[in-house]
């Protein structure tokens, strides 16, 4: 009987997590921690990998398109800052849209005002209603929202669903922002401290792990 219940078990699922570097006008960002955080944390359900995506529109579409040749995910979890977060936002709606002017950390402007071909808009395929339980049942804070802004941020969040870009899009995918880290003299009032950003961003990988090992077992 244990051998036939471990035939039934799905496979580990692969889970690339993503950050940001620094940008214009953020010099420390703290998706950059979190992600190596997470990478550095025990997984016992799932094989993780966590990158730093640097915040360029001539790289990033290149690099994350090569960590999907290489390690192939089946979820796909992309962390940005955003100063006006209240707590982990969740991000429903990627759009097909680059508001023009705002330059990238190499100080280059888009060359578009869109992403690629495709539709307008492109929903969420992360669990949000489980994440948002998850993070409640802790007492963090989370919010939701249906505008990843105009930046780097939705330009990722774009291209990880549009099946323009199928090496990079994996059937679970979305974004969170988080914001500042709280550091020794308080930060702004929505700051986050380094303990409870990590816990929330560790309830939310695990929230997508338990759904997607859920739908597999399902389907076997």
């Amino acid at each position: 009987m244990a051998a036939s219940s471990q035939q039934c078990e799905p496979a580990r699922p692969r889970v690339l997590v993503t950050g940001f570097g620094p940008f214009p006008g953020a010099p420390v960002n703290p998706t950059e921690w979190l992600a190596e955080a997470l990478g550095r944390q025990p997984w016992p359900d799932a094989d993780l990998r966590s990158a730093v995506l640097a915040v360029e529109y001539g790289t990033v579409a290149r690099n994350a398109e090569r960590l999907g040749e290489d390690f192939s995910p089946d979820i796909a979890i992309h962390f940005g800052l955003s100063a006006v977060a209240q707590g982990f936002t969740l991000e429903r709606i990627a759009r097909n849209e680059i508001r023009r002017g705002r330059a990238d950390n190499a100080g280059e402007l888009a060359a578009s005002d869109r992403i690629c071909k495709g539709e307008a808009a492109l929903p969420s395929t992360l669990p949000l209603t489980r994440i948002e339980a998850a993070l409640k049942a802790h007492g963090l804070p989370v919010s939701w929202s249906n505008d990843a802004g105009g930046y780097l941020c939705n330009y990722l969040f774009y291209l990880s669903l549009s099946p323009q870009w199928p090496r990079i899009a994996p059937a679970m995918s979305g974004f969170i922002h988080v914001p500042s880290l709280r550091d020794e003299d308080g930060g702004p009032a929505n700051a986050l401290g380094r303990e409870e950003m990590l816990e929330g961003a560790r309830l939310i990988v695990a929230a997508c792990i338990e759904v997607w090992l859920e739908e597999r077992r399902l389907s076997l």
